[in-house]
């Protein structure tokens, strides 16, 4: 299996966990640690507390010689021409392709603060006609379109985007609405994975999964970085908690509820599924942990499910993406 067939992402710092004068200089370190390691792209998110994520999509273009940033796109942040714009310009001015992450939700909080009270599916809905108009225009369209939140009318993107640089697009697909969504815009549905071998029935096969990493040679040594990294935290426990009252998003749902423990497996090792880091608020994502054979099995079994894309968590070193590396290498991923 190629890479070619396989797409990896890691994840850009945030804004709100680096001091200023640091954060262009770990956007920068972070995205070409990515290229470097092989990454298609860096997912870029946005919410109301953190840097603009076109501009830091920018910075992390001038650091790279072909990286794709991953941005995360708001419909309630801006229109949709602005978003095709976004795209067409970087790629006038850089000569390289811009990612698209859609965004249905989000922070439940942050869109009530912005006077947004539209219910989940509704979100989908939104951001299904929004993605059309966005894709319309970067295709060259003249776009007119009487829909429910936007209406255009023979509307034409300047400057033109070259054909070769067309975002790939992403969305989540944890929720039926999300599904629904991605197959109406040909978009990557990416979801938050259930343990291992604990999907239910109508769990999504294919697409692509949201999952952080720590690999080592040996198991112990795994769950040793893993715990330094993401030790338990009771302010964050009462974080999560907080947020989940908050929250009407479905992966938050299915990930709260998935089993905690880490029982044996047949070969010995702890189960790599962790959701530590998750319910300690420190990320939002279960990570696979343990030896590097261990999570390149979990890896295969995602794989063995069709899923084609893998989003990283944001890596604290250029030498966890080697051991990230490795663990695909052995899942039968190579450059």
């Amino acid at each position: 299996m190629s890479r070619a067939s396989v797409q990896i992402y890691s994840t850009c710092p945030q804004s709100k966990d680096v001091p200023a004068a640091e954060y262009g200089r770990a956007v920068a370190d972070v995205a070409r640690w990515s290229e470097a390691a092989g990454c298609t792209g860096m997912l870029v998110y946005t919410d109301n507390g953190i840097a603009d994520p076109w501009l830091v999509a920018q910075h992390a273009i001038t650091a790279t010689e072909r990286l794709a940033p991953l941005v995360a796109v708001q419909p309630v942040y801006m229109h949709p021409f602005t978003a095709a714009s976004m795209v067409s310009s970087l790629a006038y001015l850089h000569g390289r392709a811009v990612h698209l992450n859609m965004l249905a939700g989000g922070f439940r909080n942050d869109l009530l603060a912005l006077g947004d009270p539209t219910e989940h599916d509704d979100r989908y809905a939104r951001t299904t006609e929004y993605t059309h108009i966005v894709m319309a225009l970067l295709r060259g369209e003249t776009v007119t379109r009487e829909g429910r939140w936007h209406q255009v009318r023979n509307l034409k993107l300047g400057p033109a985007l070259p054909a070769d640089l067309m975002p790939e697009v992403l969305i989540s697909g944890s929720s039926p609405a999300g599904r629904a969504a991605a197959a109406d815009i040909g978009a990557v549905p990416i979801r938050y994975p259930e343990p291992l071998g604990q999907e239910t029935a109508d769990a999504p096969a294919g697409g692509g999964v949201r999952v952080g990493i720590i690999a080592r040679g040996d198991t112990a040594e795994a769950w040793k970085v893993a715990e330094e990294r993401f030790p338990t935290d009771r302010k964050g426990q009462i974080a999560h908690s907080m947020a989940m009252r908050t929250s009407d998003s479905q992966w938050h749902r299915q990930l709260s509820a998935a089993a905690q423990a880490q029982p044996e497996t047949a070969d010995g090792e702890p189960d790599p599924f962790w959701l530590g880091p998750f319910q300690n608020y420190q990320t939002f994502c279960p990570y696979l942990v343990g030896s590097y054979d261990r999570v390149a099995s979990a890896i295969g079994h995602y794989l063995a499910r069709g899923t084609r894309v893998f989003v990283l968590d944001i890596p604290p070193a250029a030498e966890e993406l080697g051991h990230i590396g490795e663990v695909f290498a052995r899942a039968g991923v190579t450059p």
